[in-house]
């Protein structure tokens, strides 16, 4: 070891805002994504968080993973109790002290929820949304939900022998958070880490609504290897599945271009719920069917 190695100082480890111990599975996609969000949005923020797999594997009583005000609601009403922390701290004058994030999985922000978070946006609170989008109701046995994408197979939409798995397309909730003419809408993934942090914190520094849905694999309702669930993110990009953009007042100003783009059928086969399609018999054309999907999606956000 030469001088300047020894004596070069080491970069200080950063306290994480989502401490460890928590109770998530291994690989878990969206206890990292909360783990970035909430290190990018640093350490004056009032958290609000619905039920879900979330909720119930970092907030164990009497522990909590939590290093915030965190508050967990109702499946349904994040968006409202956030919308109350915001409308509370403006009466007493401290609207300026804390960053409000509220946060659901998919199945509260697109179905369960989406009445209270379209309030929110409508009424124009001072708040960030967080989406964790890991495609189903994980916490309850991963059935369907209005993310599940296209022909996956769950418990409430089953592959088998007259079915192919969930018969519609992902619901396009950020399009249906900027209709409410909100300020700053994006995706995001925690395959690119970086650009999930930030695009945290870009909303944060803008007033009013604000909307981030960040896709999370999960290796339990996806079954697929916990190691690979950063490969397994990126590889969703990557064939044009999950577009990765920026909306500024309903307007795309920023995606993420794909480099080389790869067919769907390298990250079906990642995955067991979409086994069926590669084994069954005209399992052929319904890859087909996914693939015109990430294709519809490349030309729709220019992502090559």
């Amino acid at each position: 070891m030469n001088e300047t190695t020894s004596t070069k100082k080491k970069e200080p480890i950063e306290e994480s805002q989502v401490a460890p111990g928590h109770r998530a599975c291994a690989g878990c996609g969206e206890l990292l994504a909360a783990r970035l969000v909430m290190n990018a949005a640093g350490k004056n923020v009032i958290a609000t968080c619905a039920t879900g797999c979330l909720e119930v594997v970092s907030s164990a009583y009497p522990q909590s993973a939590w290093k915030m005000p965190w508050i967990h609601s109702l499946f349904e009403n994040p968006t409202a109790v956030a919308s109350g922390v915001e409308a509370a701290l403006k009466a007493l004058g401290r609207e300026n002290e804390a960053n409000i994030i509220a946060q659901g999985g998919d199945g509260s922000t697109a179905d369960i929820g989406i009445g209270c978070l379209s309030g929110m946006l409508e009424r124009g609170h001072n708040v960030l949304y967080v989406c964790y989008d890991n495609e189903a109701y994980m916490n309850t046995g991963v059935q369907r939900s209005g993310l599940t994408p296209f022909e996956a197979s769950t418990t409430t939409a089953p592959s088998g022998k007259i079915s192919w798995g969930k018969t519609t397309d992902k619901k396009p909730m950020p399009e249906i958070a900027a209709a409410h003419g909100i300020p700053y809408v994006a995706t995001a993934s925690v395959g690119y880490y970086a650009d999930l942090q930030k695009k945290v914190k870009k909303a944060l520094t803008i007033k009013g609504p604000k909307y981030i849905q960040i896709h999370c694999p999960c290796p339990l309702g996806w079954i697929h290897d916990p190691a690979l669930t950063i490969k397994v993110a990126q590889v969703a990009v990557q064939t044009g599945l999950i577009p990765i953009f920026e909306m500024e007042n309903g307007v795309i100003t920023s995606v993420r271009k794909i480099v080389k783009k790869r067919p769907v059928e390298d990250y079906l086969k990642l995955q067991g719920r979409f086994r069926h399609l590669l084994k069954k018999s005209g399992g052929e054309d319904e890859v087909k069917r996914i693939q015109a999907i990430a294709d519809q999606n490349i030309e729709k956000y220019h992502l090559i």
